[in-house]
């Protein structure tokens, strides 16, 4: 999965409540004052087949979904979005910027659900091969934090699920960045305002080191 150098995949990552929405706009306006193309994206999700998956993995039901067939219907959704939206895009020198990645199937379906990493390693290795991305911004809040942010819209499937999930989901996003040196962890519990220049440096210096 060769792309061309200039042209880089930046992801975001958070549990819910965490601000990423409104972060990825301030990433985009530090792209555009660089005069970068980029595309937006999310998964599970980024085409339209993928897009069935995700509401197909996030709707609440009654049937219990197993987990193995939830991390296979994530998988098999990445590899859409990977051959027909990701990697076209990089091969065409164009920046892409994807809301969550493999890192949360490593902290959602791994740390919080208990699948053994090696299923999860051999299937990234399947549906993606060597394409990982350049930048990871993770942004951090509590569990309880991220919780009351979101309490007065709509739950998901996913986002029904008990605190301690998301507290085990938490731990994973960290011990992935303490591995990972592209990772780099934002404090989301500070006010807006902050967090918001806390993108802007971070980008802002990523760019630069790219375009140098």
């Amino acid at each position: 999965m060769n792309r061309p150098q200039s042209a880089c995949f930046i992801t975001i990552e958070g549990s819910e409540g965490a601000g990423k929405s409104t972060n990825i706009e301030v990433l985009s306006e530090v792209l555009d004052e660089r005069q970068i193309e980029f595309y937006l994206t999310r998964e599970p999700g980024g085409t339209e087949l993928a897009e069935e998956l995700r509401e197909l993995i996030l709707r609440p039901r009654e049937e219990p979904v197993d987990d193995l067939t939830e991390l296979l219907m994530i998988f098999a959704a990445r590899r859409q979005h990977v051959c027909n939206e990701i990697l076209p895009r990089l091969a065409e020198g164009v920046w892409v910027v994807c809301d969550r990645f493999t890192d949360a199937t490593y902290a959602y379906q791994g740390y919080a659900r208990g699948i053994p990493a090696p299923y999860i390693d051999t299937l990234k290795s399947w549906v993606q091969e060597d394409l990982t991305p350049d930048l990871t911004l993770y942004f951090d809040v509590l569990p309880e934090v991220g919780a009351a942010r979101i309490a007065n819209r709509g739950h998901d499937r996913v986002e029904q699920e008990k605190m301690a999930f998301f507290a085990a989901v938490r731990e994973g996003y960290l011990d992935l960045a303490a591995r990972e040196a592209r990772i780099q962890v934002l404090d989301a519990s500070q006010a807006l305002d902050v967090v918001q220049q806390d993108v802007r440096d971070r980008v802002r210096r990523f760019v630069a080191d790219q375009l140098a």
